[in-house]
């Protein structure tokens, strides 16, 4: 590496607190709370699609393709509420978008859940409620500052 490629000590530590977004004090009750909501949704897709998979492969399902593939699907899609649970905890701004994503996905399939005459229908009222909730949390004013996010006009800020 060459001189010019090589931080000096003083521009390396610039460019770590910069890039650290977390403040000081506690964490927000709103912020764990929106963690946790995300968190218990990725648990809940990962026991889901463990069901799913445990059944294709050991039970007696009509098409053991479609279950094992659902399955595996729904552990893969639990990645996500996780790791934006974790960046929520660590107070990481980019885990607010992956965690709202989550919960505008949770929507329709809350819908669809309620409208169903089944057992679904109890489940998909948890969910909505769940998903509603964590999206308030989530765009609470609280929130966005724990986050360091900054709003439209207030960049330089």
């Amino acid at each position: 590496m060459s001189s010019e490629q090589t931080p000096t000590p003083e521009a390396a530590e610039a460019t770590e607190s910069a890039g650290s977004t977390e403040e000081t004090g506690p964490r927000p009750g709103r912020l764990t709370a929106a963690a946790a909501l995300a968190a218990l949704e990725g648990l809940a897709l990962v026991v889901g699609g463990a069901w799913m998979l445990v059944g294709g492969l050991t039970g007696h399902p009509d098409d053991r393709t479609s279950a094992v593939t659902g399955g595996v699907t729904l552990i893969v899609l639990a990645l996500l509420p996780l790791l934006a649970a974790r960046g929520l905890l660590a107070r990481r701004g980019w885990s607010r978008g992956p965690a709202v994503i989550t919960q505008i996905m949770a929507l329709p399939v809350a819908f669809n859940m309620v409208r169903a005459d089944s057992l679904a229908v109890p489940t998909g009222i948890v969910l909505g409620v769940v998903a509603v909730t964590a999206l308030a949390l989530l765009v609470n004013p609280a929130t966005t500052h724990a986050l360091g996010i900054r709003g439209p006009g207030n960049a330089g800020k």
